[in-house]
């Protein structure tokens, strides 16, 4: 039994999608328990209408609800102890749930989270990881939004933590992991980028098989299992991708509608488009994993809908089920202990102590 517990007031739509989006998921996971946070009188009217999830369910009334414009400080002064997105969370502190899962304001929430469960030991700032569809199967993205610039140690952590992210999903052994880069020579990008890779090279940890750079056309190939950047590149990177498979998707919609032999080629090769829409669709991949934290927290997007917020609890529900939180925790005390011993050697043929 995994219980989830919701954030029901989230998102651009609120209860009106994330009930209807729980019990998708139920129907999937008959062994899911859900501990649901939330304002009575907008959350009970939906959730009565769901009798199944309702049974499976606990709810709680929450006074506050954080809004989707709040800045990060706003919300913890007015939210914190006594909001659905900060219930929700406490929820996972305190042992009532296994993952907590979010449609809510992005920076409110890994506030929050920060606040509430604290970052792993090791761990300097936490990153947001992605599932990205690829012409391969699925990879990880990280960090796509929490940590705006970061140095050599942090994107070799987010390296460790992505692969540990890998194996829990993808199911990978040994995950590949690229750093994005404006190019794959080692001569190019900035001495992060460079000083990480060379780190990773020096490491040569067994959890994770260390590519080397990628670049952006790497992500929709598939190139490796884990692509690893900083979070302003990240986020960048996102955006445009979901912006592309709507513009690609607009344009195939017109080109179809154009002519009738263009309406009897759609008739045609209904089937295949269907395939190439339900490939290109970002809700079969919502839900960003907050990484770095102890305890497990999923974003959802906040204009997504109840199949799309159902996807982002599938990935909780996996990562609980696969232990992320526990390989996390053993590779980066391995990586950690490895490195050090790196770093010793290498002051000692070079006498740099630094």
């Amino acid at each position: 039994m995994i219980t989830i517990s919701i954030d029901a007031m989230g998102g651009d739509f609120g209860p009106a999608v994330i009930i209807p989006g729980a019990a998708k998921s139920l129907e999937r996971h008959p062994e899911l328990r859900f501990v649901i946070f939330g304002q009575e009188d907008k959350v009970t009217p939906v959730l009565d209408g769901f009798e199944r999830l309702k049974a499976a369910s606990r709810f709680e009334h929450c006074e506050v609800a954080v809004r989707m414009d709040d800045k990060p400080s706003q919300a913890l002064r007015q939210g914190r102890w006594k909001s659905s997105m900060w219930k929700a969370i406490e929820a996972v502190k305190n042992g009532e749930a296994d993952v907590c899962v979010s449609a809510g304001n992005t920076g409110a929430l890994m506030a929050m989270s920060k606040f509430c469960l604290r970052t792993m030991s090791s761990i300097e700032r936490p990153a947001i990881a992605a599932i990205w569809p690829t012409l391969r199967g699925e990879s990880i993205v990280l960090d796509v939004g929490a940590t705006i610039g970061a140095d050599a140690r942090q994107l070799v952590d987010f390296s460790v933590m992505g692969a540990a992210m890998a194996r829990a999903l993808i199911e990978v052994k040994r995950p590949t992991v690229g750093l994005l880069n404006v190019g794959v020579e080692e001569i190019k990008g900035q001495e992060q980028v460079k000083e990480a890779g060379r780190l990773l090279r020096l490491a040569d940890l067994p959890t994770l098989d260390y590519r080397g750079f990628v670049e952006g056309d790497d992500l929709g190939q598939g190139s490796v299992d884990v692509v690893v950047t900083e979070g302003f590149s990240g986020n960048i990177a996102l955006k445009t991708a979901e912006g592309t498979a709507k513009q690609i998707a607009e344009y195939l919609r017109a080109a179809m509608s154009r002519t009738i032999m263009a309406r009897i080629g759609y008739l045609l090769a209904r089937g295949a488009f269907r395939r190439l829409r339900d490939k290109m669709d970002p809700r079969k991949v919502n839900g960003g994993v907050f990484l770095g934290l102890n305890g497990i927290v999923i974003k959802s997007h906040g204009g997504t809908d109840e199949e799309g917020f159902s996807a982002a609890i599938d990935v909780g529900y996996d990562m609980v089920r696969n232990a992320l939180l526990q390989k996390i925790e053993t590779d980066l005390r391995n990586f950690h202990g490895r490195f050090d011993q790196v770093i010793a050697e290498e002051a000692t043929v070079t006498g740099n102590s630094e």
